[in-house]
């Protein structure tokens, strides 16, 4: 599967953004779905994940009650709102995909992901 993610840019604390990543092929309700982030200078670090179905998320603590990851299998997009922004949330943002299709803890860690797409900037300006 090919991974295409969009919708980053430069925005105000407070703001909100909508990621979106599009993925090719005929079997993206197979993946398991998951958000990652890596700014300048450290490691990439889990954001959320969202099984198959689209029923069940995963969020790191950081982003809880502000961040909101959903999928659209019919299309074959999976989508990351985030609002209230905060200037810690400045990174590249990267949507991964997971062939297992298995959703439980282990998805929250890059290693799970076989798919990235390329990653999207998000900058959060003070």
């Amino acid at each position: 599967v090919q991974l295409q993610a969009s919708g980053g840019g430069l925005v105000q604390a407070g703001g909100s953004l909508r990621l979106s990543c599009a993925a090719s092929g005929r079997t993206f309700s197979y993946y398991v779905m998951g958000w990652f982030r890596q700014a300048p200078g450290k490691e990439r670090e889990f954001v959320a994940a969202v099984s198959r179905s689209g029923g069940s998320t995963g969020y790191a603590d950081s982003v809880k009650g502000r961040f909101t990851i959903s999928r659209d299998n019919a299309q074959n997009t999976v989508y990351l709102q985030m609002n209230s922004l905060k200037p810690e949330d400045t990174a590249v943002y990267y949507c991964a995909a997971d062939r297992s299709g298995e959703y439980y803890s282990g998805s929250y860690y890059p290693s799970r992901y076989e798919y990235w797409g390329q990653g999207t900037q998000v900058t959060v300006s003070s």
